[in-house]
């Protein structure tokens, strides 16, 4: 697979940051996580005065051969139809990357479906969804490395426009099975708390979902690695987010992580490559079972907690204009000495 070289934040230059966010005009700690963030983005940037530039959010879709087993109240068909209504502009992830002048990039990492080609929907399509988990691996080596690259690619592109800070989302029925099973493998905590609801499953359907998951991991006779763990039981989407999560840390681009999926792509990435952390803020604390106990896994601070589970990356944009107001405390509150001057933070 890849590699990556992801730099560490620079820690002598977060002490000089934290001077100079407690000489800002205020008393100390007054703005509480946005002194936080602020800190982030300044490190990030290695800029005192940090600026967001030409924020992207990047929308992966794909099938998932598990879907096959009643583990999702929504059928495959979803997936397609909604990767087309993404760009008829009347989706929730539409009107909110509009509301925050984000550009959004639509891409088919593996559609069931052959998407028209002048949509403008981004052909990545590693093949029309990925084998049933159940009982072999979800995609080959190959097809895991093509997705990390191809994702990587995505990063690249929204860097090359002058973005410096990134989300992502996801469509793909069933990727809360995956996501799920990426969660329990990497972390030890117990199946039955990290498989939720999904789209809307109860009662003995949940269970049957539960079931069927479990049922997978043990078929597996594989021993797996992280890269194993990933490729066995992952999703072309959730896979091609991966490899743009470690790439945007790469280029040094702040990463808005989103709810339980993009969080489960997180804890992924930053299994195979542990710096892409100091680059993440996670958006929000979303609905779904499990997400929660996989922030705790990641020591993450959700800015957010709006009770939304929608996906498509909704909370990661919802955030960002908080993120926004992070940055402009650095760069537009003066200084007690009635100065804004870095020089002597240098």
């Amino acid at each position: 697979m890849r590699q990556f070289a992801i730099r560490r934040l620079d820690k002598e230059l977060e002490a000089k940051t934290l001077r100079y966010i407690d000489d800002i005009a205020k008393p100390k700690n007054a703005l509480g996580e946005l002194e936080r963030i602020a800190l982030q983005l300044a490190l990030i940037q290695e800029d005192l005065h940090p600026a967001l530039r030409k924020p992207h959010h990047v929308l992966f879709s794909a099938d998932h051969g598990i879907e096959r087993h009643g583990v999702s109240k929504s059928p495959r068909e979803v997936t397609w139809q909604q990767t087309l209504n993404f760009k008829r502009k009347g989706t929730a992830i539409d009107y909110l990357t509009r509301q925050h002048d984000i550009e959004l990039v639509i891409v088919d990492s593996g559609v069931d479906y052959d998407i028209p080609k002048d949509l403008g929907i981004v052909d990545c399509k590693i093949r029309k969804g990925t084998s049933d988990f159940y009982s072999e691996s979800a995609m080959t080596r190959v097809e895991c490395d093509r997705c990390i690259d191809m994702g990587a690619r995505q990063s690249e592109i929204a860097h090359e426009k002058g973005c410096n800070i990134i989300s992502f989302g996801e469509m793909g029925i069933a990727n809360t099975s995956a996501s799920a099973i990426w969660m329990h493998l990497l972390t030890g905590i117990p199946m039955p708390q990290c498989v939720g609801a999904g789209s809307g499953l109860h009662g003995k359907d949940l269970e049957h979902k539960l079931k069927v998951l479990e049922e997978a991991v043990a078929n597996c006779r594989e021993s797996l690695d992280t890269e194993g763990v990933m490729r066995y039981f992952g999703g072309f989407e959730m896979v091609m987010t991966v490899g743009a999560m470690l790439r945007a840390a790469e280029l040094r681009m702040a990463i808005v992580v989103d709810g339980f999926i993009m969080t489960a792509c997180m804890l992924m990435a930053s299994r195979l490559c542990p710096e892409v952390l100091d680059y993440a803020i996670f958006g929000h604390k979303g609905d779904e079972k499990g997400h929660a106990l996989l922030l705790d896994q990641l020591d993450a601070r959700p800015i957010l907690s709006l009770g939304m589970k929608l996906g498509e990356g909704t909370g990661a944009v919802c955030a960002y204009p908080i993120i926004r107001s992070a940055a402009l405390m650095l760069t537009e509150m003066a200084l007690f000495n009635g100065e804004n001057r870095i020089e002597k933070y240098f």
